[in-house]
């Protein structure tokens, strides 16, 4: 890390930075987490890998907006701390923030999947004073070709012509955008914290429910997905729209030409699955 950049965070916190260790998971960002001389624990967010890092003022500014909207709600997010979204201190985009309690959680449970339908279910009812950006589709018209590896090829094209058709009408909402398990914090079974703000968006509910049904099929199979995706229909009231999960599980795809960001064999052949599995119940 650059001795300027760990100047600026000391000046923004006030205090010397006595230890200073990497987090693991980090996909857009190298995420340091720092421990002050009183003892403070905070996460600095450095938009270190590309494609995130040609973005990164527009990231880190829309992450420090979304905590920023979050501060007086009870959805246990970060608090914003110190932005250098021009990169001037680090070279690139830079966000400082507090250390939540809690670690990710390595087992998925029925408790935990209703937790996360429950906290997604609150985070929809934020009412922010600036609608955020409209929401981007990650399933772009160059990643609709077949994937060599499909058992399911009729399924593939099918989702491919869904998304075809022009998207349902929707109530915008206030979304994480990237709501997963994996960007969820654990404490004695309980949420403690969410995590990853940087896409945050204005769009479908049913987009950010989608996410995590599809990062959970991917991780563990189709069961919690479903289980979450049934819990967070009865909490919400709202009919299962299936045109924003398709749109969901085909973003998981890569370009032509790129490998998958996951892409284990296990993980290729659970979105082929679960892709067919959303193609059967449309």
């Amino acid at each position: 890390m650059r001795n300027d950049v760990l100047a600026w965070s000391e000046d923004v916190l006030g205090s010397r930075i006595t230890d200073i260790c990497e987090l693991s998971g980090g996909l857009t960002s190298t995420m340091l987490a720092l421990t002050d001389e009183t003892g403070r624990r905070t996460v600095l967010r450095l938009m270190t890998n590309e494609p995130w890092k040609t973005h990164g003022f527009a990231l880190t500014q829309r992450e420090a907006s979304a905590l920023q909207t979050l501060e007086d709600t009870c959805v246990p997010a970060p608090t914003s701390l110190g932005l250098d979204a021009e990169g001037r201190h680090a070279g690139v985009a830079a966000h400082l923030m507090s250390r939540l309690p809690g670690d990710p959680s390595p087992e998925i449970d029925d408790a935990s999947v209703t937790a996360m339908a429950t906290l997604l279910a609150v985070i929809h009812e934020v009412k922010p004073a600036n609608p955020f950006r409209t929401y981007e589709s990650w399933a772009w018209e160059a990643k609709r070709t077949l994937p060599a590896w499909t058992k399911h090829p009729g399924s593939w094209q099918r989702a491919f012509d869904v998304l075809a058709e022009e998207p349902p009408s929707y109530q915008p909402t206030f979304l994480h955008r990237d709501y997963s398990h994996r960007n969820l914090l654990w404490s004695r079974g309980e949420i403690a914290g969410v995590v990853d703000w940087v896409e945050t968006s204005t769009g479908p509910a049913w987009l950010d429910a989608a996410h995590a049904a599809t990062n959970l099929a991917l991780a563990f199979g189709p069961d919690p997905a479903w289980t979450f995706l049934e819990r967070y229909a009865a909490l919400t009231g709202h009919r299962l729209e299936m045109y924003w999960l398709v749109m969901d599980a085909v973003g998981f795809l890569p370009p032509p030409g790129r490998k998958p960001m996951f892409g284990s064999p296990t993980e290729l052949e659970r979105l082929d699955r679960w892709l067919h599995d959303l193609m059967l119940a449309a």
